[in-house]
């Protein structure tokens, strides 16, 4: 499974938090992995469900600190205004550029942008790249 594959489950999985209450949120996990087949093109190896889940534990753990800064860049856009595919997408990379030091800042970026194209609306792609230049600048 590529890297922008992984990322993408990991910004599922992540994106349920929006809708889920902490103590939900095991079971959340366990629910997303029982909806993938064990088999074929779309399944996930118990190698990559691990990385999946432990990247996605590893933001919920800092998800304070992540949007702590988001509020501070955003200006004129609270967390509670913003759209939840944006915001999820925004804390990914976010995490991916201020603590995992396998991903390169503008890979972190660009891939971002890429869920945005993919997931958000028609402005999101450049909303979430002008949030994330702002905490790099």
């Amino acid at each position: 499974m590529k890297r922008s594959e992984l990322r993408e489950n990991i910004f599922k999985l992540l994106f349920r938090v929006e809708f889920n209450g902490k103590e939900e949120m095991k079971e959340q996990v366990n629910l997303y992995f029982d909806d993938i087949p064990v088999e074929g093109s779309n399944s996930i190896s118990e190698k990559n469900q691990k990385y999946i889940q432990d990247k996605y534990h590893a933001i919920v753990e800092k998800l304070e600190e992540i949007d702590k800064e988001i509020e501070e860049v955003s200006d004129g856009w609270q967390i509670s205004r913003m759209g939840k595919v944006e915001l999820t997408i925004i804390r990914l990379a976010l995490y991916e550029i201020r603590y995992d030091e396998d991903v390169p800042t503008g890979v972190a970026i660009n891939e971002a942008v890429e869920l945005a194209k993919k997931f958000g609306g028609e402005d999101a792609p450049s909303f979430i790249n002008g949030i994330l230049a702002k905490m790099v600048a």
